[in-house]
């Protein structure tokens, strides 16, 4: 006689649609839990190596992670709301340049929390890296192996420029936001790219990298659909594709309300320096950091020469198209602008697919070696951000 067998009572979801959510959300988390302690792990070495640092010099990591460069301004919209311009080297600065996703999140968890809005930002953040490791393990996890969304997290938390991970900054939450959208692009789950794509382009210029990729990999659904394969309703992919640019478009228009311009968003820009122009602005100023300063110039070479390398390794690797063309828009509009040239290896960092050839590669190695890799990494990551934004090589 056959016997039935039924699942564990801890490993099967409750009756109720609620229920099975929370199941398969707890799966989820706990399939992720490697890689978000991995993630947790690097940061604080980079943290620890920068506290040891500058506790040496008798700074304080503190007014460096959330009291300086764009913190303090996102800082001040969110306490004060847009209006406020500062004058220095010849230019105007008005706040109308940064998005207002973060300073809408640092004012709704100051209402909540008895804290500073410097360190709601720090708590944004932080969180942020973790929800941002999630999504990048969950895209690896896709198409590979999940030792390789693992070893993807770390390298990302190890990069030369992750010490902004660990900064009021807007790298994490756009990360976490485009992690999860590129995810849900390609799991089909229309409704909320949608809503992730429209809160990425509240947070930053490069929303225009997620709207591109959500283009794209609608644009791949209704033709798989045209071809009698088998895709989700023609509708809710063309709603998600027609509100995706929303949150972007929306800023940029009430900008230019506000400056009574048609241009006025990109008008902001031109005041704070910044512009496209092909990439020789940037061509020339590494150039000119190698003849000035060529340890640090010889840095910025590798990584321009890194990242040429790691986009064909992507193509090679076959890519889904959403995630080439993220990257793609990624890369170009972090290249090809002018001013702040010592900013460019951070407006890279949320184009975490550069690094999957490498985590595939590194997984091939003995685990003992790939730990070390990684933890010289880490340390060496803490080692450069402090390096860096001690010797004041400008804003990060």
């Amino acid at each position: 006689m056959a016997v039935e067998r039924t699942a564990p009572a801890a490993s099967r979801p409750a009756a109720g649609a609620g229920a099975g959510a929370a199941w398969r959300f707890g799966t989820a988390l706990r399939e992720a839990t490697p890689a978000l302690l991995t993630y947790a792990a690097v940061r604080a070495i980079g943290l620890v190596v920068m506290g040891v640092w500058m506790a040496a010099v008798d700074e304080s990591p503190h007014r460096f992670l959330a009291e300086r460069w764009d913190s303090r301004w996102y800082a001040r919209i969110a306490e004060e709301g847009y209006g406020y311009s500062s004058y220095s080297s010849g230019r105007d600065h008005p706040d109308l340049a940064f998005f207002p996703l973060l300073p809408a999140l640092e004012r709704a968890v100051t209402a909540v929390l008895p804290i500073s809005t410097n360190n709601a930002g720090l708590v944004v953040g932080w969180t942020a890296g973790l929800a941002a490791a999630w999504g990048m393990y969950a895209v690896a996890a896709l198409s590979h192996r999940r030792a390789v969304g693992v070893v993807l997290v770390a390298l990302w938390a190890a990069l030369p420029t992750a010490y902004v991970q660990s900064m009021a900054y807007t790298e994490t939450l756009f990360t976490a936001l485009a992690a999860w959208t590129l995810h849900a692009v390609l799991t089909d789950r229309w409704r909320l790219v949608a809503v992730l794509a429209f809160a990425a382009g509240l947070t930053r210029p490069a929303g225009v990298a997620v709207v591109a990729a959500v283009w794209v990999g609608g644009a791949a659904v209704l033709l798989r659909r045209r071809g009698g394969g088998d895709a989700p309703p023609r509708g809710r992919v063309w709603g998600a594709m027609a509100l995706a640019p929303l949150g972007w478009l929306g800023y940029v228009a009430w900008v230019s309300v506000r400056r009574g311009s048609p241009t006025g968003y990109f008008d902001v820009q031109k005041e704070w320096g910044n512009g496209f122009d092909g990439g020789r602005a940037f061509v020339g100023f590494m150039a000119d950091m190698v003849r000035v300063d060529p340890l640090h110039g010889l840095l910025l070479l590798t990584v321009a020469a890194a990242l040429l390398v790691l986009l064909v390794a992507c193509v090679r690797q076959r890519q889904p198209l959403p995630l080439l063309a993220y990257t793609a828009v990624i890369a170009v509009t972090a290249l090809v602008s002018g001013g702040y040239f010592t900013s460019r290896p951070r407006l890279l960092m949320p184009a975490f697919p550069l690094l999957l050839p490498l985590a595939a590669l590194l997984t091939r190695l003995p685990r003992a070696a790939t730990a070390g890799l990684l933890t010289a990494a880490a340390v060496g990551s803490g080692a450069y951000g402090t390096w860096f934004v001690l010797g004041q090589m400008g804003p990060p």
